[in-house]
């Protein structure tokens, strides 16, 4: 039955879409809206899955960009006893009008305060992708627990953390930015405090991907002249991170001094960057070839910034041209800069400075990539 209802959702997607939009409904609203419909209409698995079939053949469903998200909510619809989904013979499944009334009331009374989160954010200064985040795991965990933000308690908060890490296999990073986005929700929203004892786990302390050099040119040069291969050269080269680069301006660039200013940086900080001679010179030339008019130093042709998303995409299909064996992502590039700096014996506090970060510790995680050192080291061995 599952199987049937994803395909049921795959092929009426445009639809699915406007009920989101004219009725207001969130994802979980808008599966039981259609779960309802099936049973009213008296669709069976059967007669779904062959009306599926051919519309199928026609469709490409790769814009469904939350389509993980779709697929485990509504897996959690018809697992969840609280909806009182009463199965019958068939696999079909029938919701009672009064758990669909329940359920909307506490989405909209959940919402309310999801909403005066997101402007707590806001006006704490928090960022965009931090903001999307919170609210994320916090709509994931009510959602999860189908109970008013105010009935939740700390039981509520362990399962749902223990579903994560067990069946949803989450690192320690992405647990504890669930935990600080639901800590946040709790005590400064809902002003109830529930969370006790509980930590945030520990991060893993891994040891960052980086480039060789060799590597670094494969990428530059498998990447198309012009903005794509500007945009790597500038990751690496300036060592700044990706939401950094879509965002800067023309007016934060000195190319003659070769320096840069990144505002609004991660916590909200300013910071000055270093320019490579090269790029600056080759970004002259490209600007004075661009036809777009724009404040951005890389834009789309309507003059809007680049998305994230992009960029990511750029540095992965150069990547791919260039054969390299590695996950790339333009934030390996961040620790490329950094560990290449290091090895050439640049002083540790100034590639602090150069990257931002608060803590000297964060910047000495580089010592552990750089290998330069390592190499002079002769083996005991050898010397024998």
């Amino acid at each position: 039955m599952l199987k049937a209802i994803l395909k049921t959702i795959k092929t009426n997607w445009k639809v699915i879409k406007v009920i989101e939009q004219k009725m207001s409904f969130n994802l979980n609203n808008t599966i039981t809206y259609i779960l309802f419909f099936m049973e009213k209409e008296n669709v069976n698995n059967e007669q779904m899955t062959n009306n599926v079939q051919q519309s199928e053949k026609n469709e490409n469903y790769n814009s469904i960009n939350n389509w993980e998200d779709i697929k485990s909510t509504t897996e959690g619809i018809l697992k969840n006893k609280n909806l009182d989904y009463l199965a019958k013979e068939k696999g079909d499944y029938t919701v009672t009008n009064k758990n669909e009334h329940e359920l909307n009331s506490i989405d909209e009374k959940n919402e309310e305060k999801i909403k005066r989160m997101e402007e707590e954010l806001i006006v704490a200064g928090y960022s965009k992708r931090t903001r999307e985040a919170y609210v994320t795991y916090v709509k994931a965990f009510l959602g999860y627990t189908k109970k008013l933000a105010e009935d939740v308690e700390r039981t509520d908060i362990i399962k749902f953390l223990a579903e994560l890490k067990e069946n949803k296999k989450a690192s320690n990073n992405t647990m504890s930015l669930a935990l600080s986005s639901l800590r946040f929700f709790f005590n400064k929203i809902v002003k109830k405090e529930i969370f006790g004892d509980i930590k945030n786990p520990k991060k893993a302390k891994k040891i960052p991907s980086v480039l060789s050099i060799d590597e670094v040119k494969k990428l530059i040069k498998a990447a198309k002249v012009g903005r794509d291969r500007l945009i790597i050269e500038f990751l690496y080269s300036s060592g700044v991170r990706v939401s950094e680069a879509v965002s800067m301006k023309l007016v934060d660039l000195n190319l003659d001094e070769r320096i840069g200013k990144v505002c609004g940086g991660k916590g909200n900080k300013d910071r000055t960057i270093i320019l490579s001679e090269k790029w600056v010179s080759e970004l002259k030339k490209y600007l004075k070839k661009r036809k777009t008019n724009s404040e951005y130093v890389f834009s789309k042709k309507n003059g809007k910034p680049l998305s994230v998303d992009t960029v990511q995409r750029i540095v992965r299909e150069a990547a791919k041209k260039a054969n390299i064996p590695k996950k790339i992502t333009p934030h390996t590039l961040r620790h490329s800069f950094a560990t290449h700096l290091l090895d050439s014996g640049e002083n540790i506090r100034k590639i602090q400075e150069l990257l931002g970060h608060s803590n000297l510790n964060t910047t000495q995680i580089y010592t552990k990539v750089s290998i330069e050192g390592l190499k002079k080291v002769k083996s005991p061995l050898d010397q024998l």
